[in-house]
């Protein structure tokens, strides 16, 4: 057993040793000391901001009581649940805007190390991970690796933004901390214009910059590039999320992780969620739906499926939550339906929809393709149907499936309004999108990374035509 812990230990070691000498690029010696790269080199790259989605940046909880008390909280794979419950529950505070934690001594905050890569680039960075190669937990690694094989420098070329995403998208804190990356990648390249790469809601928190703060989006920025976005929302999983919560990670790891009820107590109360429920004002090829198998009183319990349009869903979710609570140090705390939170959700897709492109910003947009991804959602059955509708949060559902990337159907990724440069679906998962080595070969092309792009994986392709005229191309295995 030891021989093989210790033979894991070395091929770790040595993967880290390759990774540094691919980072380690060769300096020319003037005066005895190591100088910056040429001007050539230089000029060659534009500088480029990672900014990541929902639950894409590592947390740390600190006691305000305690200056040496740093824990992190989100990613953790050992005692994930139990230190989530601890230091990530949350309420939010209508006259603020803000989700604070149930305990007022923690305050969350998302780590600035290596120039904000840290925070985006593997997101449980502990021994355990490492030493079993746990890649669930790798987020925009893959990429980072690639862009700085490339010729990108942290800090001067290359940074990431990683935000607090249980708050809303267009919170002041999240948005001034935008900028201030954008400010800094702008000066430390010595006035060069930003490449935005944003994955999942990174792209409406851009989103709402540009819309609320359009010049300056368009003084920083040169391309935004949007990876499996939900500019309309994500249907079936939104919906389904504030009634029975969400699950990261499935199979034999989700035991060691939090739990879908555990996330559950987190998202009612978390504007950024309210944020992705599907927009009721975009014509939809067919609206999705909530369905509800449940109990006729009047017919001896007999079972009537109802339907619920999003506009509708409202009060499904009001009678669903009425009994919803936690509890917290021996306290029971109720968590409704926050509406509170869908009125300031409500006003922020009102902006997203007002968000115009600058003329000098060129856009490009990657999805996901050929996955079963839920739409619409049905709890209860005709034999077995729902009575009181606060046992929906106990119940699995069962989806309809439209194509997609298992989260984001492409109706929606496609759906951002803006006259593209380019469109590409590729055959993968919400989150293998990050590492699917098509969409960094595409990125290598759009950010003039490579003199040409290999078409390693072409056989499949399609051509099409969004309304705009931009080509939309699907690359698959």
């Amino acid at each position: 057993m030891l021989g093989a812990v210790l033979r894991i230990r070395l091929r770790v070691l040595r993967r880290h040793l390759r990774l540094r000498g691919r980072r380690r690029r060769p300096r020319s010696r003037r005066g005895g000391g190591e100088t910056a790269p040429s001007d050539e080199e230089e000029g060659a790259r534009e500088p480029v901001l990672l900014v990541s989605g929902m639950g894409g940046s590592v947390l740390h909880a600190r006691r305000r009581s305690d200056p040496k008390f740093d824990h992190r909280a989100w990613v953790r794979i050992l005692l994930a649940d139990t230190d989530f419950k601890k230091y990530l529950w949350s309420r939010y505070n209508a006259d603020t805007g803000y989700v604070e934690s149930l305990d007022d001594d923690v305050e969350i905050v998302v780590p600035e190390d290596d120039h904000g890569l840290f925070a985006i680039d593997v997101l449980d960075p502990s021994w355990f991970v490492e030493i079993l190669h746990l890649t669930m937990v790798y987020h925009f690694h893959d990429m980072i690796d690639m862009l700085i094989d490339c010729g990108y420098e942290k800090g001067t070329t290359l940074f990431g933004y990683g935000y607090d995403f249980r708050q809303s998208n267009r919170i002041d804190k999240a948005l001034a901390g935008l900028r201030a990356k954008l400010e800094t990648a702008y000066k430390a390249s010595g006035g060069k214009k930003v490449n935005i790469i944003s994955h999942s809601m990174g792209g409406l928190l851009v989103r709402c910059f540009m819309s609320m703060n359009h010049d300056e989006f368009a003084k920083y920025v040169n391309k935004w590039i949007c990876i499996a976005c939900p500019f309309q929302g994500a249907p079936g999983c939104i919906n389904d999320s504030l009634l029975t919560g969400l699950q990261f990670v499935y199979g034999f790891e989700s035991f060691f992780f939090v739990s879908r009820w555990t996330m559950h107590q987190l998202l009612v109360e978390c504007p950024s969620i309210y944020e992705m429920l599907p927009n009721p004002n975009f014509k939809w090829k067919e609206k999705p739906i909530v369905q509800v198998w449940r109990k006729n009183p009047d017919k001896d319990g007999t079972a009537d499926l109802v339907l619920y349009e999003a506009t509708e869903c409202v009060s499904l979710f009001e009678e669903a939550l009425q009994n919803n609570e936690l509890k917290y140090n021996g306290k029971t705390i109720a968590v409704p339906f926050n509406m509170a939170i869908f009125k300031w959700a409500t006003e922020t897709r009102r902006i997203l929809e007002n968000a115009k492109l600058p003329d000098t910003v060129s856009f490009y947009s990657i999805y996901g393709t050929s996955y079963e991804t839920p739409y619409d959602v049905c709890y209860g059955t005709e034999s077995s149907p729902i009575g009181d509708l606060s046992e929906v949060c106990r119940t699995v559902p069962a989806y309809t499936y439209v194509d997609g990337d298992c989260t984001v159907p492409v109706e929606s990724a496609m759906a951002d309004g803006f006259a593209a440069k380019e469109r590409v679906g590729i055959r993968a998962d919400h989150r293998g999108l990050l590492c699917d080595e098509n969409v960094l070969e595409l990125l290598k092309k759009w950010l003039g990374a490579s003199e040409k792009m290999q078409h390693r994986v072409s056989k499949s392709r399609v051509m099409a035509f969004s309304q705009k005229g931009a080509p939309i191309r699907f690359c698959g295995d």
